[in-house]
């Protein structure tokens, strides 16, 4: 019910609006030719960035069992390029955010939420959002 809640909240602050740009950029991404190997990796961004709470990040690999393009080292690659190119000021603009919500008390949860998708904008080929209960199934507590 609190990541429900919590969703809404985001969505209505400007949630939705940071996912419709990650999508467009994805779109953008896919009509070039040069940017379609990361197209993926920003609808994933989007799809994280519209329902941040109650939900995390696993590598795609230990989702299905099986390597891809993404989870092979071409995926290194591809992260390497996409930090150098992108990620690391997309980061720098989620941590800011992170910075700016808590700065009050009410803002910490949403400051959480920027301090993962600034994780992700480092990294994302080969990732997949899952519910938290989802990929406690894959990583057991030990």
């Amino acid at each position: 019910m609190l990541s429900f809640l919590g969703n809404v909240i985001w969505f209505v602050m400007g949630g939705v609006f940071m996912a419709l740009g990650w999508f467009l950029a994805g779109c953008l991404m896919a009509v070039s030719i040069i940017g379609l190997p990361w197209a993926r990796s920003a609808f994933v961004i989007a799809k994280f960035a519209l329902v941040p709470f109650g939900c995390t990040l696993i590598r795609r690999d230990m989702l299905t069992g099986r390597k891809d393009v993404g989870t092979s080292e071409w995926g290194i690659v591809g992260n390497v390029l996409w930090f150098v190119f992108a990620g690391w000021w997309l980061c720098v603009g989620h941590i800011l955010s992170a910075l700016a919500c808590f700065v009050t008390i009410i803002g910490i949860p949403w400051g959480w939420q920027h301090l993962k998708l600034a994780a992700i904008t480092l990294a994302p080929v080969g990732m997949a959002v899952v519910t938290i209960r989802e990929a406690e199934a894959y990583y057991p507590r030990r």
